[in-house]
Parts: C-alpha cells; sequence; structure tokens
C-alpha cells in the first residue's frame, strides 16, 4: 500500500525527483499561536527530547518509542503511546515554495480505498487531515487519522491510531504533543520527501523488560511503511512494527 511516492509523471510536483540545493539557513519566523514549529520559530529546546530532526515533548504518562530500521539500525520514526493511543511522527524534506501534503493526502486515500478501506477528508485542528478505516484482515478494520503539516522546506506527517483516531477528547493530548512539536530541517541538500534524519539521545541504550528482552521489538524483516524515505516503495504497511527503544517519561 503506497502511502508515500514520488510524483507521477506529468504531475505539477516538479521538484518531486531534484535535491533541494538549498544551503543557507532559513530567516528567524515571527512567533505563532501553534505549531509544529520550525527550529528558528524556537529560542530553545525546552521540555523536549532532542531527537536530531525532531524535538518532541514529553507529557506526564507517555510512553516514547524510537522505531529503527533493523538492517541499518537507524532511527526512522518517533511514537508517542499515552492511554491506549498513539501518535507516530516522521518528518520529510520538502521543497522551499511548494507543500506536498496535499498529494500525499490523495496517495494515502487511494492505496487505502485500493486495499479495501475506506478514506475520507476532514477539517481539523492543524487543517485537512484524512480519516481512514485500515483494512487489517479479512473483514476487518481499524480507524487512523493523518495528520500533515507543511514548513519550510519540510513536511510533517502524524499517524494517529486507537482510541485517539475516533474520539476528540482521547486525542487531545496526542494532538498537543504534535502541536509542540519543533522539526529541525539543517541546511543539507535532500530530495523531496526524503526522511530526516533522526537520532538516538545522547546516552540512550536499548533497556529490558520482566523477561529479560533488550527492549527492541524485532520484526521478520517486512517493510515497515511508516518508516520509509518515499522512494518508490509501494509495500507500506502502516501498521507494523518495527523494532523499539523505548523511554516513559
Amino acid at each position: 500500500m503506497a502511502l508515500f511516492r514520488r510524483g507521477k509523471a506529468g504531475k505539477a510536483d516538479v521538484d518531486s525527483t531534484a535535491a533541494d540545493t538549498t544551503t543557507q539557513a532559513p530567516a528567524p519566523q515571527p512567533a505563532k499561536e501553534q505549531g509544529p514549529y520550525d527550529r528558528t520559530e524556537v529560542s530553545e529546546l525546552g521540555e523536549r527530547l532532542d531527537l536530531g530532526s525532531l524535538w518532541v515533548p514529553g507529557i506526564t504518562g507517555m510512553e516514547l518509542r524510537l522505531e529503527l530500521d533493523q538492517q541499518t539500525g537507524d532511527v526512522v520514526a518517533v511514537s508517542c503511546h499515552l492511554a491506549g493511543s498513539a501518535l507516530q511522527l516522521q518528518a520529510f524534506a520538502a521543497p522551499r515554495t511548494l507543500g506536498i501534503w496535499d498529494d500525499i493526502r490523495d496517495e494515502i486515500a487511494a492505496g487505502i480505498q485500493g486495499q479495501g478501506g475506506a478514506a475520507e477528508t476532514r477539517d481539523g485542528r492543524f487543517g485537512t487531515e484524512l480519516a481512514v478505516q485500515m483494512p487489517t484482515g479479512p473483514g476487518s478494520f481499524a480507524p487512523a487519522r493523518f495528520l500533515g503539516v507543511d514548513g519550510s522546506r519540510w513536511f510533517l506527517r502524524g499517524f494517529l491510531s486507537g482510541p485517539a483516531a475516533e474520539d476528540d477528547q482521547q486525542a487531545a493530548e496526542l494532538l498537543q504533543v504534535f502541536a509542540d512539536v519543533v522539526v529541525v530541517r539543517g541546511d543539507q541538500a535532500m530530495a523531496p520527501r526524503e526522511l530526516l534524519p533522526l537520532t538516538l539521545p545522547e546516552g540512550a541504550q536499548p533497556g529490558f523488560d520482566e523477561a529479560g528482552q533488550d527492549g527492541l521489538d524485532r520484526h521478520d524483516g517486512h517493510d515497515d511503511a511508516r518508516h520509509r524515505s518515499a522512494r518508490g516503495t509501494d509495500d507500506l504497511q502502516p501498521f507494523e512494527r518495527g523494532p523499539e527503544i523505548t523511554e516513559i517519561r
């Protein structure tokens, strides 16, 4: 199920196959009422965890999971778990003058509908979002919500699952986490839709559970759609989980 793909030939997104060669950091921006924020819009890290391209706020009772690529060991996504719901975060490079959320949203919807699920757009706290019913097996579905914000040469995607996917009250705290995220784009040249690099916090090590496991939830090698860099991968499975390192705030 292709959730992130390059634009097809003939589409208006002509930047989708060319790297953003901008090297100069953007000028500081005026403060705004809510984020997600660009690094230029905040003065300090504050009560956030520095994960490289994302600064993620912590709230009481939230479990933060860093999802790893099993082959490379790279951090490829951040998941915030709270009261049975989860918010997954990923940031991607984007053109300076052209947002990519509209195209990505259409691709996600088409992919889900093509697998027998349902998808519809609706107005949300951060603009247009996508409410979906994800096919999880023969005749079974799970609700989810995709959030998207186009920033300054970046795109931030949020994936809400669990009770928060359908209940705004359950979603409130995780939506506030999304609103307080800071994206650190950097000045490196990157192709649009390429995943911005995430890093482990300084000194972070895999934890151990009561059974003595190392805290990394390994799977059997299937691609995890939420982790891909949008380089043409079609086998995208947003409900598969990769290895994880867990931190409880």
